[in-house]
């Protein structure tokens, strides 16, 4: 493909099949196509191949190097300025016109007509074929008929004659023209259009290597570990089960889980977190993340194109091959711009010979109209932006899922933020060890956490984490018994030791002094939860635990509020405990109680009160309603259902990927329009100028080039988006 007019004629040929729904775009030169079922991938090829183009299967993106058609490219614009510039010159500059050197512009500027702008005219060809015009026949058509009128004058006018100048004008004259050449038009329009080809497919490449860089993240092979015998082997021959090594300073070759070892690791190409996570037996890791420590011993839980890493490249593919509404305008318009250009031209044309501008000067005039008309900025205001701005977005770990999402967090003016697993961490932790008066607070836990340790329930998984982060081991218990909800009792290092409710140690006669019951008092007064520990006929302490509120999170809500955003807490905890998060991270408004299948009519209820509403989750249980909100953010630690309903998903685990997603999906969407102004405006403005005769062809082909060099330009801007969280 060669513009914008190419992706739409191949779109609409391939939406013409049965059982096809296909969307085409120029920037990536991609179709992304759904079919039904006994339409096979050679078939669509076929069609592209029927409409004049070539089609292949996705492939691994050559780089400039190797790719046959950019080398080709560039050769033609060697070509071209070596030969094209003395012409310019030569027609600009009147006093280097020597005796004959229209003849030697002839001759140099014959090939650049006849092999530099040769893709042009062979795109031409082949449109007519199939009776359709382009931008390519625009071009082809304009540097011809200079070329040829050239010829004209130099064989049958005056304008061969020995010892022949004229000067250089930017305006067009009237008169007949046989005594002028226009070889600098068809020359240097040629090079200026090479020129503007060159920079696109380079800035193409460019605002794709994000994509590229995404795919190349992962490892190559892996350590899979069999009967304690390590065997270095190709990542494809990894299956799920297999437990796999990862030494210091190695990848992590997949998704899984770790069954051995503690470390860090570095997500920060995948995330954008400049922080290694700290990392244990029973934490998940990510395929392509860094382990900077000790070594890990990891089970695959993900392989192939299961893992994040390949989800994160197929919704960043998807995003790009995507359209948003405007775009699909500025495809209808350059389908039906290159006819109407050439009716503008004719018509330019018939007013200058009728108004007695001469031969010369209607030519002129036509052939300008024809040059600076190329609709080639209108077709890539979208998907360049839209190219560089979900690359950009997958290195800071933020996927946005379409060009549609783009609109709707312009709209959005209230975010709903699940607390569990969003605004806290969703993982119990030990907060606090309160002794009895006399005792030792870390006996208090070594003793509580040597009984918890038997135990699964969530608070107990708390306070042991608490004690191994602390001491590095635990004491052994013996004589383990349950009781299911209020508490476990046990003998430890020759105690009989009782945690739990203070219901749970009244019934062993243990009752907490005034100075524990009042802490006890307060902690669930904070929406904390609180176990007592005993043994040996008295009451030694309370240990306290909650679900913890993300560091970022109290900041990032700030954030959004400067978005003009109002957050809303959402949760199924009670009343108490979701005001007392609320008022630590900043929230004013508090939805307590919903229950999982309540959430999206919450959602609704928002809606129905006039807001414009974005829901941050990360459960099964907010799928519902992120689909329901008119913007879903999904936290990419989630399941697979949360994220499949979302419209951004964030890799990153805390609140401020939420604020880069929106001010990023702002950014692009801004980019866009500026976008499609200037490329509007552009042609709005020069295709008058052009056809009143203030504006040589020469130059009109400069500035068409221009054009479509300052979109690709102004999209790559969106290169430099940084996060907002602060550094750390």
């Amino acid at each position: 493909m060669t513009c914008a007019s190419c992706a739409a004629r191949i779109e609409k040929r391939l939406n013409r099949m049965d059982g096809v729904s296909a969307s085409v775009n120029y920037a990536t030169e991609k179709a992304h196509v759904e079919v039904s079922p006994g339409i096979a991938a050679d078939d669509l090829i076929s069609e592209v191949v029927r409409s004049g183009y070539t089609a292949a299967l996705p492939r691994a993106v050559e780089s400039d190097a190797q790719d046959p058609a950019y080398r080709m490219l560039r050769r033609r614009l060697f070509v071209a300025v070596a030969l094209a510039v003395p012409v310019i010159l030569l027609a600009m500059i009147e006093p280097l016109q020597f005796p004959g050197w229209q003849w030697a512009s002839l001759a140099l500027a014959t090939p650049v007509v006849l092999w530099a702008a040769w893709p042009f005219h062979r795109a031409t060809v082949i449109n007519a074929r199939h009776r359709s015009v382009t931008m390519d026949t625009l071009i082809s058509v304009g540097v011809t008929a200079a070329y040829l009128w050239s010829l004209y004058a130099l064989f049958f006018g005056t304008a061969g004659m020995w010892g022949m100048t004229h000067p250089f004008r930017f305006t067009i004259e009237r008169g007949d023209g046989l005594g002028s050449i226009y070889l600098e038009v068809a020359a240097g329009v040629t090079m200026f259009l090479l020129l503007g080809r060159f920079l696109e497919q380079r800035s193409k490449r460019r605002a794709g290597a994000a994509l590229r860089a995404l795919g190349e993240l992962g490892a190559k092979d892996v350590s899979v570990v069999r009967d304690g015998v390590e065997e270095r082997m190709p990542l494809a021959r990894l299956g799920v089960g297999d437990v796999f090594s990862v030494r210091p300073g190695e990848k992590v070759a997949t998704d899984g889980i770790v069954v051995d070892g503690v470390s860090a690791v570095d997500a920060s190409m995948l995330t954008g977190e400049s922080v290694p996570v700290e990392v244990r037996t029973g934490d998940a890791v990510t395929g392509a993340t860094v382990n900077v420590g000790g070594r890990l011993l990891v089970r695959a839980t993900r392989v192939g194109a299961d893992t994040q890493l390949a989800r994160m490249a197929q919704l960043v593919e998807e995003a790009q091959s995507g359209k948003a509404d405007a775009q699909r305008l500025a495809d209808r318009l350059s389908a039906v711009f290159v006819p109407i250009v050439f009716g503008i031209s004719a018509l330019t044309l018939t007013i200058w010979l009728l108004s007695g501008g001469g031969a010369a000067g209607a030519f002129t005039a036509a052939v300008a109209v024809l040059i600076i008309a190329c609709p080639c900025a209108l077709g890539l205001a979208t998907p360049m932006a839209l190219l560089v701005g979900t690359g950009r977005g997958a290195q800071l770990g933020v996927l946005i899922k379409g060009p549609e999402v783009l609109e709707s967090t312009r709209r959005v003016d209230t975010i709903v933020l699940d607390k569990t697993g969003t605004v806290t961490t969703g993982r119990m932790t030990l907060v606090d060890v309160i002794p009895a008066d006399g005792e030792d607070a870390d006996a208090v836990l070594r003793h509580a956490a040597a009984l918890e340790d038997a135990s699964e329930h969530p608070i107990a998984q708390a306070v042991v984490r608490g004690a191994t982060e602390r001491f590095g081991g635990i004491l052994t218990v013996t004589d383990f018994r349950s009781e299911q909800g209020q508490g476990v009792a046990g003998v430890v290092d020759g105690h009989a030791v009782i945690v739990g409710r203070p219901a749970f140690l009244a019934d062993w006669g243990l009752v907490l002094d005034d100075r524990l019951a009042a802490a006890f008092t307060a902690a669930e007064a904070q929406a904390r939860t609180a176990v007592a520990a005993a043994w040996d006929g008295r009451v030694r302490g309370i240990l306290v635990v909650a679900d913890r509120v993300k560091p970022s999170s109290p900041e990032a809500i700030s954030a959004l509020r400067d978005l003009g955003l109002t957050p809303v807490l959402l949760t199924g905890d009670n009343e108490r405990a979701a005001v007392a998060v609320a008022a630590e991270v900043g929230v004013d408004r508090v939805r307590a109680g919903v229950l999982p299948e309540q959430k999206a009519a919450e959602i609704t209820a928002l809606q129905r009160d006039g807001a414009v509403v974005a829901m941050v989750g990360d459960g099964v249980n907010d799928a519902a309603a992120l689909a329901q909100s008119d913007l879903g953010i999904a936290m990419g630690s989630g399941p697979d259902a949360a994220i499949e309903a979302s419209d951004l998903t964030l890799v990153r685990g805390d609140l401020w990927g939420a604020v880069d997603a929106i001010r990023l999906a702002r950014h692009t969407l801004a980019t866009i329009r500026g976008n499609l102004f200037w490329a509007l405006a552009y042609n709005v403005a020069a295709i008058p100028l052009a056809a009143v005769g203030l504006l040589n062809p020469m130059l009109a082909g400069a500035a068409m080039a221009f054009s479509s060099v300052f979109v690709v330009l102004n999209s790559l801007r969106l290169r430099r988006f940084r996060t907002a969280a602060p550094s750390a």
